[in-house]
Order: structure tokens, then C-alpha cells, then sequence
């Protein structure tokens, strides 16, 4: 019971309250704005997260994060621009609503069905993490060298549409990750006889580079246009709240179920489960000729699925310290910053922590349907705020970040260089998700690597002689040879 008590003592406090209410009105902005992400929103958080204890910090995370996945739904429904990728694969459906004047129907759904995604996420999180985290505990270099691998693997082939872009992505992201000292010897490695580059590529600056200044590059490129807004007022998004939960009760816990399995996947993340999500849906409808003339059907799958996403994500960030999207990937970072290593020691050293984050979780997710209701109040008038305006602001927010991080040039140097391979990468489809995450594992994959190689004296198969490792290298190796398999597939039914 003290653990439960220390945990509420930790998150019930005024300071971390008014900064869950400010971080969620932060992420309702940047998440309103089509172009900007909810990864965006948290990488733009992480400055002022320096300043902050670890419980607001974190708290601040979550509640950016959530409220931003919902904000996204509001420019899809009023403008037909997904204000987040996540928003991406239902905006159709929203927009076709609006046309029929049903924007508040839409709107209603996608803040109820948010926050019981979360819910469910988060219960999942609660239930699943400190059971993992215990198995966790038996885990050696081994274990942890194919948990890596299958991340990567993972970010390849599920988060991209196509692997070899995918393969792309992810190997700049490991040539990142090995600039600095050699493992275990020591000697430089792509550092061109620069003293900064010996301690390797920070973190932070790149995260902001890939996705805020990318995306203040190409607003620079497009001209800056602003957006015309379709629809100046909405009614009551309260109605037919009741009807909506008991007629489509099935598609919610459908929605959550195959969310929070796809959040907790390394790579795949809350645009991924959205568009799974809305495809499952209209397989399984009874009536799927409705889908993309504005049915709320697909849209309540859709949207409890990217927000269930987001609390899976956790579930890997904190029981083994790899990042279940790039949301967590840049949350990993605060919480080594912090001082709260992600991994099972982090459930038997910090219990009171672990329940304080989950407090965190259902308080944010509770606060979302109050505080989402005045989201689409205020989304209009948003919306009217010029991009050539909004972008000024945001890369202001980036320098000053990516300087606070050492109080350095070098970190707005580091920032400019990614964001412009951020910018040329997206103009070619090149995905940033498989980088980011090739450059937060890329050093647990080579440490791990080593580090067993030296235990096993060279024996490469050592790494099948342990059970679990026996079975995460047999899980990962399927995962990578998945495209060969449908490749020949497809040749012997075209033959």
C-alpha cells in the first residue's frame, strides 16, 4: 500500500496538474495544425522538460502526446487535412460527415472513442508491463541483442509501405548511432578529427532536426499557404453519445484490442494501428458499401485504435527500453536524462515511479474528454492562425532546444544538418521512423552484439542456446524473411 500511497502523493500535486493541463493545451495546438505531428509536439516539449522534476516531465509526455493524436481529428473532419499522421486514415470518412453537416457527429466520436482508447491502452499497460518486466529480469546480452534486431526488423517492414525505403531510413539511422568511439576499443569512427563528434550524435537535436525543422523546411518550400477553413462553427458534440457507445460497442473494443497489439510492436506506432484499424473495419461491417460516404462506424475504430496505440507503445519504452514508436523513442531520452533508466531494474528500484506514470495515463486520458470538447470550441479559430505566422514560432522553439541541450552551438548545428536530411528524405518517401529508431538502437544492437560475442568466444550459436533468445531470434529471423516469402509467393501464382 505505501507504494500505491507514494505514487499518489507523487502525481497529486499542484505543480504536476497545472503542467498535464498546460502540456494537453500545448499538444491540442500542435496537433490541430495539419503537417504537424504529435512527435513533433513532444520533440518541441523536451526543453522545457530539462527544467522540470521527473514526475512533470514525464506527465507533460504523456498528456502532449494524447491530446495531440485527438487534435489531429479536427483538421481532418473540419478541412480534410489530417492535422497528424495518425488522423490519416479516416479523414475521408470525417470530411464526408461534414459535408453532411454531421461535423459535431464526427467530432463527438472521436473525443469520446479517444479517451476510451487510451483507457484501454492504459490498462493493458498497467496489467502487462510489471509481469514483462519480471520476465525481463532473466535477460542477458543475448536476449536484449534480438530484441533489438526484431525492433529494427519490425520498423522495416511494418511501419513503411515500402521495405526497401524502409532499409534506407533505418541504415542512416545505424551509420548515425556508430559515429563516435569504436565498441569496446575505443578508437574514433567517422568523427573526421572533430572533438565534438567523439561523444557521438546527440539525441535530441536530431530528434527536432528530422521532425520539426523538416517541417518548417517545407512549409518554406510550399510557399507558406494558408489553409481556408470549410466550416466556421459546429453544434453539440455531446449528442448521441449514448447511441453511438451501445450501437458500436463491438468496433471500440475491436479498435482498442488491435491498437494497443500494434502499439506495443517496436516500429509501428499510432498512424499504423489507425490505418489497420479502419481496413479491419470495413472488412468486418455488415454495411461496408457506407464506408467513405461518412459513416461513424470506421472512424470509432479508427480513432480508440491510435490512441490505444499510444499507452502500448510503453509497454516496450519501460519494461526493456525500446521505443514502441518515435513518440517514446524521444521519451526514452528525457527519462535517461532524468535519471529513470527504462528496464525491468526501473520496476524493483522505483516502483512508486512505474504507478505514478500510469496514474499519469488515466488522468490525462480522463482529462481529454473536458478538455477536447473545448479543443473543437477553439479549433476554428486555430486554424485561422497564417502558417507563415505559425512557422517563425516553431523553429524559434527548435533552436532554442536544441542549444539547451548542452548550451551549445553544436546542438543547432547538429538540428539544421537533420532537418534538412529530414526534408530531403521525406520529398523522396523515404520514412523517418525506421532512422529514428536505427539511431536509439543502434548502440544497444552493437553493445549487445559484442558483449556476447566475448561470452561466447565467437560461437554464433550461442545465441539460439538460451530459450527466449532461441525464440525472439526465431520471431525476428520469420519477420525478416517475410517479404522473400510473399516475393516467391507471388512469382509461383503468376507462374
Amino acid at each position: 500500500m505505501g507504494t500505491f500511497e507514494a505514487a499518489a502523493a507523487m502525481v497529486l500535486r499542484w505543480d504536476v496538474m497545472i503542467t498535464i493541463l498546460a502540456a494537453s493545451a500545448f499538444g491540442m495546438v500542435v496537433g490541430a495544425i495539419p503537417g504537424l505531428t504529435a512527435t513533433m509536439a513532444i520533440a518541441l516539449l523536451v526543453p522545457i522538460t530539462f527544467f522540470m522534476d521527473p514526475i512533470p516531465a514525464v506527465g507533460a509526455m504523456i498528456a502532449c502526446s494524447a491530446m495531440a493524436i485527438f487534435a489531429g481529428d479536427i483538421p481532418s473532419t473540419l478541412l480534410r487535412m489530417p492535422g497528424t499522421p495518425a488522423s490519416a486514415a479516416y479523414t475521408d470518412e470525417c470530411y464526408a460527415m461534414t459535408r453532411k453537416g454531421q461535423a459535431e457527429t464526427a467530432l463527438g466520436a472521436n473525443v469520446l472513442f479517444s479517451a476510451l482508447g487510451g483507457l484501454f491502452g492504459t490498462a493493458v499497460l498497467i496489467v502487462s508491463a510489471p509481469l514483462l518486466a519480471e520476465i525481463a529480469l532473466g535477460f542477458s546480452s543475448f536476449e536484449y541483442f534480438w530484441l533489438a534486431l526484431l525492433g529494427l526488423a519490425c520498423a522495416i517492414f511494418i511501419g513503411t509501405g515500402s521495405p526497401l525505403k524502409g532499409m534506407i531510413s533505418l541504415f542512416l539511422g545505424l551509420f548515425v548511432a556508430s559515429i563516435g568511439l569504436d565498441n569496446p576499443g575505443g578508437i574514433p569512427r567517422f568523427t573526421f578529427g572533430n572533438a565534438e563528434l567523439m561523444s557521438g550524435i546527440d539525441f535530441i537535436p536530431a530528434m527536432i532536426g528530422l521532425f520539426a525543422v523538416s517541417e518548417v523546411l517545407r512549409s518554406m518550400a510550399t510557399g507558406a499557404k494558408d489553409w481556408e477553413v470549410k466550416q466556421t462553427s459546429i453544434g453539440n458534440p455531446l449528442r448521441g453519445w449514448g447511441k453511438m457507445f451501445v450501437t458500436w460497442w463491438p468496433q471500440q473494443i475491436r479498435g482498442n484490442i488491435t491498437g494497443t497489439a500494434i502499439g506495443i510492436l517496436p516500429g509501428a506506432g499510432a498512424d499504423i494501428a489507425a490505418w489497420v484499424a479502419y481496413a479491419m473495419s470495413r472488412k468486418f461491417s455488415k454495411t461496408p458499401e457506407k464506408f467513405g460516404t461518412g459513416h461513424v462506424e470506421g472512424i470509432i475504430e479508427s480513432t480508440s485504435a491510435n490512441n490505444a496505440a499510444l499507452a502500448g507503445a510503453w509497454v516496450p519504452a519501460l519494461v526493456f527500453g525500446i521505443p514502441g514508436d518515435s513518440i517514446t523513442a524521444i521519451v526514452i531520452g528525457v527519462l535517461y536524462l532524468k535519471g529513470l533508466n527504462p528496464g525491468p531494474t526501473l520496476f524493483l528500484n522505483n516502483p512508486q515511479t512505474i504507478y505514478a506514470v500510469f496514474g499519469i495515463f488515466i488522468i490525462a486520458n480522463l482529462a481529454m474528454i473536458p478538455l477536447g470538447l473545448l479543443a473543437l470550441k477553439a479549433g476554428t479559430a486555430l486554424l485561422r492562425v497564417p502558417r507563415r505566422v505559425m512557422m517563425p514560432v516553431i523553429l524559434l522553439f527548435c533552436v532554442v532546444g536544441a542549444y539547451a541541450v548542452n548550451n551549445s552551438l553544436y546542438g543547432v548545428l547538429l538540428m539544421l544538418v537533420f532537418g534538412v536530411l529530414g526534408f530531403i528524405m521525406e520529398e523522396h518517401d523515404v520514412p523517418i521512423a525506421p532512422c529514428v529508431l536505427g539511431i536509439v538502437l543502434g548502440k544497444m544492437l552493437e553493445e549487445s552484439f559484442v558483449t556476447s560475442m566475448i561470452k561466447a568466444d565467437g560461437n554464433l550459436l550461442a545465441f539460439f542456446e538460451r530459450p527466449i533468445a532461441a525464440g525472439l531470434g526465431a520471431l525476428t529471423l520469420a519477420v525478416l524473411l517475410m517479404p522473400l516469402w510473399s516475393a516467391l509467393g507471388r512469382r509461383r501464382a503468376a507462374a
